[in-house]
């Protein structure tokens, strides 16, 4: 035994010798998304300039990311070291402690690049608790080649009711191409986030000055049958099961005239490598209605949970992946179409950026610039954010009335008792909350 001790106490001053730090295992929590994936691919780029730092993955479909995440942060279970979170989570979780601030952040990482809209959702009393992985806004895709054969036009800034007499016409079953697809997978990120962005265009709101629920407005019910029957009518059957993933995969297969989501497609759907209609993939503004400037505003960011006790890798990792650099690896590796949009005023002041991104670059970036959390429908709220309502209890409330909002999607109800069940369930949410009495 004294012998082996020896040996082992030789070693372990051999290893301090030669400064060969132990390494860190970190692990990363992320959602399944065409970027993420690019990331996590690009993990030999990272562990090779950090070689005592390695990186586990943990990829999630959307609605299991969240509520692992938000289980494990809520009790401080310490399962992960970096966790991807949005605009929603991050002031309510800094709030609470959950979160590590990022503070003193290297010259070299240049803070001041970041987009101001996306920085300032980040952050919580002027204190960023985030970085952000990607920014988004929400646009209008169509099919160019399909629109021209019709004799259509799409308009920079369409309503919606266009958008609905194009879906008529455009839709053809027989010929495997349906007019529109809209996310109809249930959850407060999944079909609710579209579809929020129609009710406030609509001139509808989730609650009114003294948190009464208004789910049941003659707006807010134009505007959940307006969306349920576009998508019964002119969008592809089985579309409950059809969040953002799946949707960019059908536009990009060729099988739908047009999508409305998140800018960040965008790259992907110009793409040939990954979409068959790159070539014809038009671009335009989310429609209005009552309402103008109805792009939503997101971002999928990178935080560090307070119970990790790995937090100097963490933040390592996290300014790697969001940096200027890393953005320029992605190009160098898979192309600048598929760089991480929205974060950053040099990227859209890029030439090489701009040269293949132009037809949708400009779009995406006033899109982001101009989304109005602060000021997200026609009367005033007392709620701040476009496509989430800036309270803890939202994401039990979005989750729940996403599911009524799918039952009627898929006929099992109408949107009238979807709605009516919705305002029931919410009004007690609220009343056990203490907003209401």
């Amino acid at each position: 035994m004294k012998r082996i001790f020896v040996v082992i106490l030789v070693l372990s001053t051999i290893v301090s010798v030669l400064g060969l730090a132990a390494v860190t295992t970190i692990t990363i929590a992320t959602v399944a998304n065409p970027d993420m994936v690019i990331m996590q691919a690009l993990t030999p780029y990272f562990e090779a300039a950090h070689p005592n730092i390695k990186l586990n993955w943990v990829i999630l479909p959307e609605n299991e990311l969240r509520q692992k995440v938000t289980t494990d942060i809520a009790v401080h279970g310490g399962a992960y070291d970096v966790i991807t979170i949005g605009d929603y989570e991050v002031p309510i979780w800094a709030k609470n402690d959950w979160l590590v601030p990022f503070t003193s952040l290297p010259a070299t990482y240049d803070e001041g690049d970041l987009i101001s809209t996306v920085k300032n959702a980040l952050s919580y009393n002027g204190v960023l608790y985030a970085l952000p992985f990607y920014g988004e806004s929400s646009m209008m895709y169509y099919r160019k080649d399909l629109f021209a054969k019709a004799g259509l036009v799409m308009p920079e800034h369409p309503t919606w009711d266009q958008i609905a007499e194009f879906a008529k016409i455009l839709n053809d079953p027989s010929k495997g191409v349906y007019g529109i697809v809209l996310r109809g997978l249930p959850g407060w990120g999944e079909n609710m986030a579209p579809l929020d962005t129609v009710i406030n265009a609509f001139g509808g709101e989730w609650f009114n000055m003294q948190w009464q629920p208004q789910l049941t407005s003659p707006a807010f019910e134009k505007a959940v049958n307006f969306y349920v029957n576009l998508d019964r009518q002119y969008g592809p059957p089985g579309v409950t099961s059809m969040g953002f993933t799946e949707s960019e995969t059908f536009f990009a297969g060729g099988h739908v005239a047009m999508w409305y989501d998140a800018t960040v497609a965008a790259g992907y759907l110009s793409d040939p490598k990954t979409s068959q209609v790159a070539s014809d993939v038009g671009f335009a503004f989310a429609p209005s209605e009552v309402k103008s400037n109805t792009g939503w505003l997101w971002s999928w960011a990178l935080a560090i949970p307070s119970s990790s006790k790995k937090v100097d890798a963490a933040k390592t990792f996290i300014l790697w992946a969001t940096s200027k650099q890393y953005i320029q690896l992605v190009a160098e590796k898979y192309g600048w179409l598929l760089v991480p949009p929205g974060t950053r005023y040099s990227t859209y002041e890029n030439p090489n950026y701009l040269k293949v991104a132009a037809p949708f670059a400009l779009i995406t970036e006033e899109s982001i610039d101009n989304a109005d959390i602060l000021h997200p429908t026609v009367s005033p709220v007392p709620y701040i954010g476009i496509q989430y309502v800036d309270i803890p209890e939202f994401e039990a409330i979005g989750t729940q009335v996403g599911q009524y909002i799918a039952a009627a999607l898929a006929g099992n109800m109408s949107v009238e008792q979807a709605l009516q069940q919705s305002q029931d369930y919410v009004t007690n949410i609220m009343k056990e909350a203490g907003y209401i009495k």
